[in-house]
This record gives structure tokens, C-alpha cells and sequence, in this order.
């Protein structure tokens, strides 16, 4: 089995730290990089069959897509910021480049397209925010690439989770095509902490425990998914970040809870602890 834990590496001539392919993850659809640029390089990519996500998590970019100029993408000096990241849609079949203008942390989210569709900046006002769970398992989203906006098959959204706090949870996994119950979705966690000497836990585990891992977490970390369960706890004292990128047959996320733990979500009832 594919090691689900993917460590950061050296910046290379590009300032990519993270460079995880269909075929190295052992799956069929999602792709994922992370550029880490000084002021004035530029990255270019682009695939004819591959749409992309291009995420100046933090920093300022410039973003050039078949002649279509996005000026100053971006803003965040942290991703612990409370503002969105700045973002563009880049369809498959088209040629990208991004400049830096700043230092930038730019992540490249990409999966299966087909051309047609229209290259399109992602303003922080196009991403929906929403507060899931209660108590410890509170956790703060922001949808990037959401079902609801047009691509072929990819869905990004990133999630804050406050130290001491579980999140993706209770576990739930969504590998499974079941119309009006679950979707096969792909997916993976780019992990990002503060303060970054922290850590946090996540655990990958089926049903028949066929996977079944849990992996400690170090700033800059992506753990796969490629099916089960998948809950997330941040140590305390440390912030967790996350960058989820999805893709699966259909663009569309159903997830089913372990059955074991969804009693969490039944109301209590008096008397209960």
C-alpha cells in the first residue's frame, strides 16, 4: 500500500517542497503540489486533460492563463489569517504561469478535465464560510472550489481547527458510489500548524481495517486518503490548518459517518452526561 504520510522536501529549482501525482498517491484523479517561491520566480504548468486549482495560500501573485492576466492574487501573510487565500481556475487544457510578486506559498490542486470552461479568479467573496461542530469539535471552513461553483471534477476547501479540537469528525468517509448516500471521492490533507514546532493526529482506517493508521503530524505534512475513515485531533496548544483538494467519478460530496460514533450527533437527552 502507498505510504499515506507525505513529508515536505527541499525546495527545488521551482520551489516545489511537495509533488504528489495520481500515479505516485496509487489512485486515479487527484494531484497535488506546493510551490514555496522567493519574490520574481515563476512557476508554469498546465495539462490538456488536467483542470487546475492554483491557491496563493499566503503572499501576492501574479497569474497568467492563455492570456488571461489576474493581477495580485492573493494577500495572506499567514494561513492562520482570518481572510481567504486568493485563488484561480485554471481549465484543463490551458497553459498557466504564476509570478510572484511576494514570497508565496502557492499550492497547485489539480484533477481529470476536459477543456471548454473559462479560466476565472476565485475572490475571498466567492468563498462560502461556514462553522461545523460544537464545543472541541469545532472547526472554521472555507469552501475555495466548492461543488456549487463550475469545474469537471475538483472540490478544494480549507478548514481551521483550534488546538485541542478534533476535526473531519466524527470519522466519515466518502469512498463508496451510492446515489443519495455516499460518493468515491479521492482526497488529500496538506496540514500546515502553529505555532509550526507543534503536531496534531490524524488516523486513516476502513470498516474490515484493511487501512487502519494513525500518523503524527508535522507542519507542511499531506496524509492521502484514498478511502476510509479519517478523523483529525490538534495537540493542544497548536492550531491546525488544513487545504483539502477532492476528486472522484462524480463532483459531488456524500459522506457516510462511521457507524460506531455517530451517536455523537444525536442530541442528549435529559439526564444524559
Amino acid at each position: 500500500m502507498t505510504d499515506l504520510l507525505v513529508h515536505p522536501h527541499a525546495p527545488d529549482a521551482t520551489g516545489c517542497v511537495l509533488d504528489i501525482t495520481p500515479a505516485s498517491a496509487g489512485w486515479q484523479r487527484v494531484g497535488f503540489r506546493v510551490h514555496r517561491l522567493r519574490a520574481g520566480q515563476v512557476v508554469r504548468g498546465g495539462d490538456t486533460a488536467r483542470e487546475s486549482c492554483l491557491v496563493v495560500l499566503t503572499g501576492v501573485a501574479d497569474v497568467l492563463v492563455d492570456g488571461h492576466r489576474f493581477s495580485q492574487v492573493g494577500g495572506r501573510s499567514s494561513v492562520f489569517q482570518d481572510t481567504g487565500p486568493g485563488a484561480v481556475y485554471a481549465p484543463a487544457g490551458t497553459r498557466f504561469e504564476v509570478s510572484a510578486a511576494t514570497d508565496v506559498e502557492l499550492a497547485i490542486c489539480s484533477a481529470p478535465g476536459e477543456s471548454g470552461r473559462a479560466p476565472r479568479a476565485i475572490g475571498v467573496g466567492d468563498m462560502s464560510t461556514a462553522v461545523r461542530g460544537k464545543g472541541t469539535n469545532t472547526r472554521y471552513i472555507r469552501n475555495i472550489l466548492p461543488e456549487e461553483q463550475s469545474a469537471d471534477s475538483l472540490l478544494v476547501v480549507e478548514v481551521i481547527t483550534p488546538g485541542g479540537h478534533w476535526s473531519s469528525y466524527p470519522p466519515h468517509k466518502h469512498d463508496t458510489m451510492a446515489p443519495g448516500h455516499e460518493t468515491a471521492l479521492e482526497e488529500t490533507y496538506y496540514h500546515r500548524i502553529n505555532p509550526a514546532q507543534g503536531f496534531a493526529f490524524q488516523r486513516v482506517y476502513t470498516d474490515d481495517r484493511d487501512i487502519d493508521e494513525t500518523l503524527c503530524i508535522n507542519d507542511g505534512d499531506v496524509v492521502l486518503v484514498p478511502r476510509g475513515y479519517h478523523p483529525v485531533g490538534a495537540a493542544h496548544g497548536y492550531d491546525l490548518y488544513y487545504l483539502n483538494v477532492m476528486a472522484g467519478p462524480r463532483r459531488n460530496w456524500v459522506f457516510r459517518n462511521d457507524p460506531a460514533h455517530e451517536w455523537l450527533l444525536r442530541p442528549r437527552e435529559a439526564g444524559e452526561p
